[in-house]
Parts: C-alpha cells; structure tokens; sequence
C-alpha cells in the first residue's frame, strides 16, 4: 500500500543520515550509497508497521531465503558487493532481474510469477538455484 506521508519521512531520513555519515565514510558510488540507506530506513518502517504480523511477511521470507548463505560479519562489504554484481551480470538478465526483485525490492514470488506469466514453482525453482550458484561463487572468492 501506497503512504506519501511514509515516503516522505524516508527520503527526509535518508539526507539526514548521509549528511551524518558521509564525512567519515566518502563513497565511492553516492547514489548506491543513498539507495542502501533508503531500503533499510524502508524496511525498518515496514518492520514496526506490520510487527503484529510476522511470520507470514515478505520480508522475513526472503531473508530467511538468504540465511542459506551464510556469509561471515567479518567479510569486506564491497568486496561481496563485487561478486554479487559480477555473479548477477554473468546470469541471463531474466534470472538476474527475478532475483533482484526478489531479494532487493522484496517481491513475493507470486507477483514475481505473474509478471512473467510463470509458475511460482519455476520463480522458486530460479531463486534456489541461483542461490545455490552464488554461494558456490561466493565460496570460490574465499568471502565463505
């Protein structure tokens, strides 16, 4: 559901973040940087908006669809960064865009399925097996 009042607060949130955390942090690519901080001020929002319902949101399933690839906290940030770009730009650009959808926009993998006309058993099916691919590239980088 659509709230400007919401998303108002979050493109305000997000100035006053960077504005805090830039001089420190100088990044490389600002408008990643601004993205992060919107989806995470985002999903906090939709968190403590629908804590009431937990257990059968979006959100959880997709990161609980992530957990299988456990990647250490004390791995390089950028450096996972790098292969997950890498890893998605060497898939077909179909299966790169399901899996960016799902687990950067946090689509469900029924709205995922109907936009391109599939089944949700194949939108699954994609998603596992390129989580599979990408911890085993992640492994191959030394980041597991």
């Amino acid at each position: 559901m659509r709230d400007d009042g919401d998303s108002d607060e979050c493109v305000n949130e997000t100035w006053l973040r960077a504005w805090n955390s830039i001089p420190p942090a100088r990044p490389s690519r600002l408008d990643a940087f601004l993205g992060k901080i919107t989806r995470n001020i985002a999903l906090n929002r939709y968190e403590a908006a629908h804590t009431a319902k937990r257990g059968g949101g979006a959100v959880e399933i997709a990161l609980d669809e992530l957990a299988a690839i456990p990647v250490p906290e004390s791995a390089d940030e950028g450096e996972i960064t790098r292969v997950i770009n890498s890893f998605l730009l060497a898939e077909p650009a179909e299966q790169a865009d399901i899996f960016v959808k799902r687990y950067f926009y946090l689509r469900s993998v029924k709205e995922i399925a109907a936009e391109y006309s599939y089944k949700e058993s194949k939108v699954a099916s994609t998603l596992f097996r390129m989580r599979t691919r990408l911890k085993a590239q992640l492994e191959s980088e030394g980041l597991m």
